[in-house]
């Protein structure tokens, strides 16, 4: 296909992702009182973990998976499941809409530990994104200090552990191949969430009218960061990371119309703070966003 359909193939992978990070967080909310957050995390990992065999068995890339970097896999995906933790937590716990728009905060997050995981220097314009993106979380938040919102905090806290894996990814790309990382993700992160459901003595096995929801997740997962990783590679991120944006609000339409969750003027305000935070360091170019 033509360079020049680059772009419009960059945008239908970027509405994959809209679409299945979306449709995670609807089936997260589905299962919501069934299964816990490591529970829903185990899970998601068993049915990722197949995926990713049965995919790089069928186009022979799964030969491509090392152990020469285990101690790197490690550390992203410990980051990666606390983020995700937190993030499922939240789901359950406020707003559709209001978890979405602080994850929103991670690109904030990826500048202020660059300086500390990848060695980069702060910027005034790094800075000036930094500071609208936090004056939206406020505004999204609109925190209450003296009763914090523990739903809120997952959220804000999920966006500083993806912020971190995003970084460590970076590095891992340098010489691993992708097949490798969701391998090691995958795996991984199944010891992780059985391990923890299994820490109270107590597991809740799917049922019939939870499986298919698991299973939605699991694919879900997967896809979404398939999807993510395939349109940064045939477009700019400039180009690319403002349709995520568009699941903003398409989930408040959702948590409106099927779990009455209220939509406020400040939680679009907020967002397009954010917004403008990351916009500034897209429109850097590559040196501001590596």
């Amino acid at each position: 296909m033509a360079d020049v359909d680059r772009p419009l193939r960059a945008a239908l992978f970027m509405l994959g992702s809209v679409a299945a990070f979306s449709a995670m967080a609807i089936a997260t909310r589905q299962i919501k009182g069934v299964h816990d957050t490591f529970e829903i995390l185990g899970y998601r990992s068993v049915v990722g973990f197949l995926l990713v065999l049965v995919v790089g068995t069928l186009t022979r890339q799964i030969g491509r998976v090392r152990r020469q970097r285990l101690g790197g896999h490690l550390l992203r995906n410990l980051c990666h499941f606390t983020g995700q933790s937190l993030w499922f937590w939240a789901v359950t716990m406020i707003p559709l809409a209001q978890v979405f728009a602080l994850e929103f905060t991670s690109p904030i997050w990826v500048i202020l530990l660059s300086p500390l995981l990848l060695g980069e220097s702060l910027t005034r314009t790094k800075l000036l994104a930094a500071a609208l993106g936090f004056g939206g979380v406020l505004v999204v938040a609109h925190p209450d200090f003296g009763h914090p919102n523990l739903g809120v905090l997952a959220a804000a806290g999920a966006a500083v552990f993806f912020a971190a894996t995003a970084l460590m990814t970076k590095r891992l790309t340098r010489e691993e191949a992708v097949i490798g990382i969701l391998f090691w993700l995958t795996l991984m992160q199944t010891g992780f969430g059985l391990g923890a459901a299994l820490a109270d003595g107590h597991i809740t096995l799917p049922t019939l009218a939870t499986l298919p929801w698991l299973a939605l997740i699991g694919v879900a997962g997967v896809t979404a960061h398939l999807c993510l990783t395939t349109a940064l590679s045939l477009a700019p991120a400039s180009k690319v990371v403002p349709v995520d944006f568009l699941r903003l609000p398409l989930i408040a339409i959702v948590g409106a119309m099927f779990y009455d969750e209220p939509v406020q003027p400040t939680l679009f305000l907020g967002a397009a703070l954010i917004f403008i935070g990351i916009w500034i360091i897209l429109r850097q170019g590559p040196k501001a966003t590596a």
